[in-house]
């Protein structure tokens, strides 16, 4: 049964937003906005439960190798994009320097989206294991340990 007053959070806005895969409302990562401290300890510190559903989300210590697999693959996506838009707008040619300015381009936009891309692989390899559940206000969270 779905509250009329808090309707089901979309797939994409959670995992966008970087909520709970569990209940799509709390926030998994401890700080909203991973550029304000440049550290990697601040940028993916996680909460330890859901604040929301209370869901655990420390899953151990080995349990985060599988992002980089991921952000690899959001990386090469993202590239594709990028590419893409600039052949349907800019063109791409051998006889200028327009595939090479597309490389620095797409460069400095990885390097600088790059904070945003390895939180959102963690949230793509949580959700793998979590799933969202409509009555989670009833039921125990989850545990994978």
């Amino acid at each position: 049964m779905i509250d009329q007053n808090n309707p089901k959070p979309s797939y994409w806005w959670s995992m966008f937003h970087l909520r709970c895969p569990r209940c799509r409302r709390g926030n998994i990562f401890k700080h909203d906005n991973p550029y304000k401290k440049l550290s990697i300890n601040y940028m993916l510190e996680l909460n330890k439960q859901c604040p929301v559903c209370s869901q655990n989300l420390d899953l151990g210590s080995g349990f985060w190798f599988g992002t980089v697999y991921i952000g690899y693959a959001v990386g090469v996506i993202f590239s594709g994009i990028t590419f893409l838009v600039w052949w349907l707008t800019i063109g791409v040619s051998f006889e200028d320097n327009r595939l090479i300015y597309w490389m620095l381009v797409n460069a400095i936009l990885n390097f600088l989206i790059q904070p945003y891309f390895t939180r959102l692989s963690r949230w793509i390899l949580i959700s793998f294991f979590i799933h969202y559940d409509s009555n989670w206000q009833n039921e125990k969270s989850i545990t994978l340990t």
